[in-house]
């Protein structure tokens, strides 16, 4: 009976045992994807290092969850070159996933050169710190479906599309990718170096997330404290994804560089199927199912920074030679998400298992 008790606590592995035993090194531990990963990476019995910013609040779900004591942390800035470099010499990792970036598009238009310094430079220093690490065999730069330049098609990007960006953020983020194509075809192209890819995905919810001008993380801070939340754009249509859906998909292409090789580099796209098109509005309504308490408003705005309202991925290449694909539909996705929250809210709960039981749910669907 023991044994068998063991053996439903034990991590579910969609990755053949890729990830057991080697260095991982994540930066952006302390963020919301980043978090998360972190601890999917250690439940599967990786060696894992993180270099991030220490975490914005104490309800951040780095802090919630109590990683810092889990894994092998160094608080530091992806602009300081010889302190990432000096954290890869000293992790010597088999792998690296760079998550670490300015993520907000309202954030962007606020301090335009934090976010360029941030998401180019950062970018550049990863790929520097890769090139000088030669422990590295796996190197996988995290963007966005937003870094495509956007003409609000009704079909989904592919990744051969053009990159681009009208607002800050996606513009930083369309020159990221182009950072990596760049370091990928001027330093990481002989079969001696590091296997490099991209991951680009959509608007990705899930609990722990507390970041500002975000729909759920505004949404439950109004629950919390019983205020009326206001939406934004409630017309908008966004590739709405569970946290783990990426999550699994760049640790997936990670799998596949490591043992397959430089076949799969260059750019990926992760985002929902083709016909779970939601609105703003869609979220708003299904987290009222769940969470008929809170109050919720649309009111007319004045705000004039630009937003695209349609926007969509084309996830064939991810579906047909990763073997990824997203395992939740909408409703699951905001179930899981406001389970999410609704676990960290329960001041009984252990957060850390928490969220080792909704990766073992995710992955047995």
């Amino acid at each position: 009976m023991e044994n068998l008790v063991n053996f439903l606590k034990r991590m579910i592995d969609p990755f053949s045992g890729t990830y057991k035993g080697k260095k991982v090194l994540l930066t952006g531990d302390t963020g919301f994807k980043g978090s998360w990963m972190a601890i999917w990476l250690r439940e599967l019995g990786a060696e894992v290092f993180g270099y991030a910013l220490p975490p914005y609040t104490p309800q951040d779900n780095y802090v919630s969850t109590g990683l810092s004591s889990k894994i092998t942390h160094r608080d530091g800035d992806v602009r300081h070159l010889s302190d990432l470099l000096s954290f890869f010499k000293e992790a010597q990792p088999d792998m690296a996933f760079h998550l670490a970036a300015q993520p907000l598009v309202i954030d962007s238009y606020q301090n335009p050169h934090y976010n360029f310094e941030t998401n180019l430079m950062g970018t550049v220093n990863f790929f520097e710190a890769v090139r000088q690490t030669p422990s590295v065999k796996v190197a996988i730069n995290v963007t966005t479906d937003k870094c495509y330049q956007n003409n609000e098609w009704i079909w989904g990007y592919r990744e051969n599309d053009p990159m681009g960006g009208d607002d800050p953020y996606s513009a930083s983020k369309g020159c990221s990718e182009l950072i990596t194509h760049s370091y990928l075809k001027s330093f990481f192209s002989a079969s001696n170096t590091a296997h490099v890819a991209s991951g680009r995905a959509g608007n990705v919810i899930g609990g722990g997330d507390w970041a500002q001008n975000r729909i759920i993380p505004d949404i439950i801070r109004g629950y919390k404290a019983g205020t009326t939340t206001s939406i934004r754009n409630p017309q908008s249509v966004r590739p709405w994804q569970f946290v783990l859906e990426p999550v699994y998909g760049y640790m997936k292409l990670g799998q596949k560089l490591f043992n397959e090789g430089k076949s799969f580099s260059g750019g990926w796209n992760f985002g929902p199927a083709a016909y779970e098109n939601y609105s703003v509005g869609d979220v708003v309504n299904q987290v009222r199912k769940l969470l008929p308490e809170v109050k919720i408003d649309a009111p007319e705005t004045k705000e004039k920074l630009h937003e695209a309202g349609l926007l969509k991925l084309d996830i064939t290449k991810a579906v047909n030679q990763l073997g990824w694909k997203p395992k939740l539909d909408f409703e699951k996705t905001i179930a899981f998400t406001i389970q999410g929250y609704q676990d960290e809210l329960n001041t009984k709960n252990n957060v850390y298992q928490c969220r080792v039981n909704q990766i073992n749910n995710y992955c047995g669907n």
